[in-house]
């Protein structure tokens, strides 16, 4: 027997059920007499221990599991009957026995929301678009220069990218506190290791000269002792160094992977890869328009039961990342509640890609697998090797066809809503993550 009624919450449900006792008694006796054959107790031989005996230690956990597996066939036929789609764990609890030789019980649990597919044919999604051109090639050089500058010690007063060696003393109140000291201290001036004002108070300094001044710490700085605070520094400078940027020549070609120093095809190489980048950072700023804009055009409620796991999951994924880092996570607590509207928005996000790709037959083809794959491939010296690295596990092909599911949906979309085309500048798309 079963009965269904609705709470308070759209998508809980709460079914009323009994399982009959003769039932869960003789599952117990086929459960006891299969342990009987094998049970090994001190004094008898495997399959030989008194069924009275086997009784005495084992019908406790012969009736928990046969009564587990009766509420359990019970509440799947329940759900089957009813055609519901449960999500989560139901809550089973007991119930006031009504008929003598039944047990009752209710499960509640939630169900996934009826999710109707918006009209999207009035909706814009704003395309960003770039073109690579020279321009662009020089900035990336330029980048690359930098990332090899060396320094050279330099008779003259401090300035924005050039290296500091400094020695510093911070107070408050007249009292030192914990990070405000440090001797020997390197810093790239403009490069953001140090506060703005920290910096601009260097600047000016030459080497062997000194200065005190005052410094008042962001309301938001991470140290919350210091945050809001006013601060004396007493600097000293003992060394300044200019940046020199590498030449672009055969070395710096050679350093960067072309074996021949040409360096045209450095060029070709950099744009070939700054073509494939900036592909991709474009894809991803459609990709996020194009999910901002399914969940602004959806409105439906979640099953909190997929919102805790979510939450759960990002919080372990923080504390794997903090680990990775060398942070000691049993001393920072990340609790799953600080994920939860994130969370809400990845489950919303969720669902409506599943039901997007069923009702418009989205799925990801092998074909297309295939060439994500080979995509990715290029990047890496062996592409061939990478290729045979994806497919050897049907964990990674799954990650890539997430990928490929999630692009079918956006091209769809793309293909209903109104699209408006954006150039944006290449410094703003680099910056982005």
């Amino acid at each position: 027997m079963a009965q269904n009624t609705s709470t308070g919450n759209t998508l809980e449900r709460k079914i009323s059920m009994s399982v009959v006792a003769a039932d869960v008694e003789k599952n117990v006796a086929v459960r006891l007499a299969r342990m009987a054959r094998t049970v090994k107790m001190p004094g008898f031989r495997p399959g030989k221990v008194p069924m009275k005996i086997v009784e005495q230690q084992y019908s406790a956990q012969a009736r928990s599991e046969a009564f587990t597996e009766a509420v359990q066939q019970a509440f799947g036929h329940a759900v089957r009957e009813q055609n519901l789609r449960v999500a989560g764990f139901p809550r089973i609890e007991p119930a006031e026995s009504t008929e003598p030789g039944k047990v009752f019980f209710s499960a509640t649990f939630e169900v996934y929301p009826e999710i109707e597919p918006a009209d999207l044919s009035g909706k814009t999604v704003e395309r960003a678009t770039m073109n690579v051109g020279d321009a662009e090639i020089e900035k990336t050089l330029q980048v690359l220069q930098k990332q090899r500058v060396q320094f050279v010690s330099a008779d003259k007063a401090a300035a924005k990218d050039d290296r500091v060696i400094i020695d510093f003393r911070g107070t408050r109140e007249g009292e030192a506190f914990d990070g405000g000291t440090a001797e020997d201290f390197p810093v790239v001036l403009g490069a953001g290791a140090l506060l703005a004002d920290f910096e601009s108070n260097v600047e000016g300094l030459k080497a062997g000269e000194s200065k005190t001044f005052s410094l008042t710490f962001p309301e938001n700085y991470q140290s919350k002792e210091l945050a809001g605070t006013t601060v004396q520094f007493e600097v000293k400078v003992k060394a300044v160094e200019a940046p020199v940027l590498p030449e672009i020549n055969a070395d710096f070609a050679k350093a960067l992977g072309v074996p021949s120093g040409d360096v045209d095809q450095l060029k070709t190489d950099v744009r070939t890869n700054l073509e494939r980048e900036v592909k991709k950072r474009l894809q991803a700023r459609v990709k996020n328009e194009v999910m901002n804009l399914l969940v602004e055009a959806h409105t439906f409620d979640v099953p909190t039961a997929l919102v805790e796991q979510e939450a759960e999951r990002m919080a372990e994924e923080a504390k794997a990342n903090l680990a990775s880092r060398g942070m000691s996570v049993k001393d920072i607590p990340v609790e799953a509640a600080w994920f939860n509207d994130q969370a809400v928005r990845r489950v919303r996000l969720g669902l409506l890609v599943a039901e997007l790709v069923k009702k418009n037959e989205l799925f990801a083809k092998p074909e297309q697998i295939r060439a994500v794959v080979e995509e990715q491939a290029q990047s890496y010296e062996d592409p061939a090797d990478v290729i045979r690295w994806y497919y050897s596990d049907t964990q990674r092909l799954a990650q890539v066809e997430a990928l490929v599911v999630e692009d079918n949906v956006v091209n769809w979309v793309l293909s209903v809503a109104n699209v408006a085309d954006k150039t944006v500048e290449f410094d703003e798309l680099m910056a982005s993550n």
